[in-house]
C-alpha cells in the first residue's frame, strides 16, 4: 500500500497550489481520505477529509473557504486546490487513509504518505 503526495513548493501569499496524493495497494474508492498538516515546531493539524464518494467533504475553519479536497476514484488520486495561501499555511501536507469508524482522531489514521512541503512566503 503507498499514498504519495506531490506539486507543493513555495509560493507567495494570495497564490494558489494544487496538491496531488496518488494512491496503490488498496480499493481506494472504499476509504474515506484526509489532509493532515504539519508546521515546523507544532503538532500535527487535520486539515479535510473527503467521503469515498467525493460528495461529503469536511473542512478545519483555518482552511475553509480557502482550500477545495476532491477525489478521482478512477484514477486513484486525492487532491488538495488550496487557493488564497498565507504564510501560516506554511507546513509539510500529508495525505492519509481514514479506517472505518466515527469520529476518528488523526492518530488512529492507517497508512500516511511521506508528504510534500508547502512553504508561503513572500
Amino acid at each position: 500500500l503507498q499514498l504519495v503526495e506531490s506539486g507543493g513548493g513555495m509560493v507567495q501569499p494570495g497564490g494558489s497550489l494544487r496538491l496531488s496524493c496518488a494512491a496503490s495497494g488498496f480499493t481506494f474508492s472504499n476509504y474515506n481520505m484526509s489532509w493532515v498538516r504539519q508546521a515546523p515546531e507544532k503538532g500535527p493539524e487535520w486539515v479535510s477529509t473527503i467521503n469515498p464518494g467525493g460528495g461529503s467533504t469536511y473542512y478545519a475553519d483555518s482552511v475553509k473557504g480557502r482550500f477545495t479536497i476532491f477525489r478521482d476514484n478512477a484514477k486513484k488520486m486525492l487532491y488538495l486546490q488550496m487557493n488564497s495561501l498565507k504564510p501560516e499555511d506554511t507546513a509539510l501536507y500529508y495525505c492519509a487513509r481514514v479506517p472505518p469508524g466515527d469520529s476518528l482522531s488523526i492518530y488512529e489514521y492507517d497508512y500516511w504518505g511521506q508528504g510534500t512541503q508547502v512553504t508561503v512566503s513572500s
